[in-house]
């Protein structure tokens, strides 16, 4: 691999952004945001499984993620990953504002309004750290598998990374969310991290068609490869 090959451009780092990444990281952030509105809700699965409804979008988060990293760089998804951080917080900053201020007399729907959208500390607690871990493994995974493959067997870098992001989020959001509070304990708990990692790692390899789609296009279009020979993987850069 030359030189030029690990060579990291100056707009993949950071200096101006294409208007295609604009619409990955925000399909990105959108995919976030939207997973822990509609998280609230479990979906059945057979055997008497469950799963809550964000898994339905929220592996998406990790697809756009992969791309950012495989396409774009490191340094690029770390600036998404916490413009979704922050955006999170957004989200989660209105709706209680929502939910506090007093609504007409004309209108009953308060009590279902604070169910659907009201979020705990414990979850909100839980949802951020399992995010900004999960993330910034999936992102460092991939990085160093690009490295490590020599920017071949793109399906290793984005089922590898999900194996690592993918179970340390769900890892750490159940354990803090229904593990700490005793919803879930033993055998339980264990069944629930098992069940949703195992889908939401499936739902990356039956995604993987479209992941290669998706990368090749943007490298065709952006004439970019990043590769992170030298990155900073510090998730905090100050400068």
């Amino acid at each position: 691999m030359s030189k030029a090959q690990f060579a990291v451009s100056a707009r993949a780092s950071g200096a101006g952004f294409s208007g295609r990444f604009v619409v990955i990281a925000g399909l990105f952030v959108t995919c976030l945001i939207v997973a822990n509105i509609i998280a609230v809700k479990f979906l059945a699965l057979p055997f008497g499984l469950f799963v809550p409804a964000g898994v339905v979008v929220f592996p998406l988060s990790y697809l756009f993620g992969d791309v950012l990293t495989e396409v774009y760089g490191y340094g690029a998804a770390r600036r998404v990953i916490w413009l979704g951080f922050v955006c999170n917080l957004v989200a989660v900053a209105a709706i209680a504002l929502t939910i506090a201020l007093p609504a007409p007399s004309f209108w009953p729907h308060q009590g279902a309004y604070s169910t659907i959208l009201g979020f705990t500390p414990v979850l909100l607690v839980a949802s951020f750290c399992a995010y900004v871990i999960g993330e910034f493994l999936n992102s460092f995974v991939l990085a160093k598998l690009k490295i490590a493959t020599h920017g071949r067997w793109l399906w290793t870098r984005t089922i590898g990374s999900t194996l690592v992001g993918e179970g340390a989020d769900t890892i750490v959001f159940i354990t803090i969310a229904f593990g700490l509070t005793g919803i879930l304990s033993g055998g339980a708990l264990l069944t629930a991290i098992g069940v949703q990692w195992a889908f939401k790692v499936l739902y990356e390899v039956l995604a993987t068609p479209l992941t290669y789609a998706v990368v090749g296009y943007l490298k065709r279009a952006e004439a970019l490869d990043v590769y992170d020979v030298g990155t900073n993987f510090s998730p905090i850069v100050l400068r």
